[in-house]
């Protein structure tokens, strides 16, 4: 459990540090949204890479250089069931065109639409997945099988789904970014299920990273189908959303209760198994 907790005060740590510097420097800025500055861009990158060189450095002090590349090699992991392929590109598509149906069934009329071909979408998801790996190498690879090891899957994926929410809070002062500015209760709770998700895909996959990684992108590439945020809002800590913004919370939670009632058993996964043995093998308690 210490590795935990010397992975997510790193974590935290670090990518705050960056985030804020970032948003301190945006704010400075007279156009702010605008004036994406090279210092800037190289703050909010390694903020985002922070999880997985936390990761990697741990692994790498804690276990050794075998146990480094064994979670490096979880990257390329690509022989998976083509179902979980299919899982991972369209989980967010599917749940977008659902609560374009649900707001005209309530509304009678459509939701806006993104205006992004599909084409550039795809282009996007494989260009923007090997970035994937600056978080799911320290969420999923290297987080989740230790709090699985103790809390099971389901647990697990709740309370990382919460951590991993909080780690973004300084986002939403980050003029530009996607998040300026919105609900970040309501979000948390989307997030928190998408890691059910995000969990359930994993387990089914066999702890690959790279098919969390396409997942990954793929939500951030397709949330915008069906744009949900609020265009004025400027308060984080109020307890208001679009229309589109709650259906879609609420879709991903109906899914996520299905997925934690019928969550894989973390014995049964190789990975949360190794991962014991070598929190054993360290003394890590």
């Amino acid at each position: 459990m210490w590795s935990l907790l010397k992975f997510f005060a790193l974590t935290f740590a670090v990518t705050w540090a960056c985030f804020l510097a970032a948003v301190a420097i945006s704010r400075r800025s007279e156009s702010a949204v605008q004036a994406l500055t090279a210092g800037r861009w190289l703050l909010l990158l390694l903020g985002i890479f922070a999880p997985s060189l936390v990761a990697l450095a741990l692994t790498a002090r804690d276990n050794g250089i075998p146990a480094t590349r064994a979670l490096l090699r979880r990257v390329f992991a690509w022989r998976v069931d083509a179902r979980w392929y299919l899982f991972a590109v369209s989980y967010m598509a599917a749940i977008k065109l659902t609560v374009a149906l649900a707001h005209r069934a309530i509304t009678g009329s459509w939701p806006r639409f993104g205006n992004e071909a599909w084409y550039v979408i795809v282009v996007a998801i494989v260009l923007s997945t090997p970035v994937q790996a600056g978080e799911e190498i320290g969420w999923r690879g290297y987080a989740l099988p230790r709090l699985a090891a103790r809390f099971g899957f389901a647990g697990a994926s709740v309370l990382l789904g919460l951590i991993w929410a909080c780690w973004h809070l300084p986002l939403f002062y980050l003029p530009g970014a996607d998040i300026y500015g919105q609900s970040f209760p309501i979000w948390v709770l989307g997030v928190t299920a998408l890691s059910v998700a995000i969990t359930w895909l994993y387990a089914h996959a066999n702890g690959s990273l790279l098919l969390t990684m396409l997942m990954h992108s793929a939500v951030n590439q397709t949330i915008g189908i069906v744009p949900d945020a609020e265009p004025k809002a400027t308060n984080s800590f109020v307890l208001s959303a679009s229309l589109p913004y709650l259906l879609t919370v609420g879709f991903l939670w109906i899914i996520a209760v299905y997925f934690l009632a019928r969550m894989p058993k973390a014995e049964e996964l190789r990975v949360v198994a190794i991962t014991r043995n070598l929190q054993s093998n360290a003394n890590v308690t």
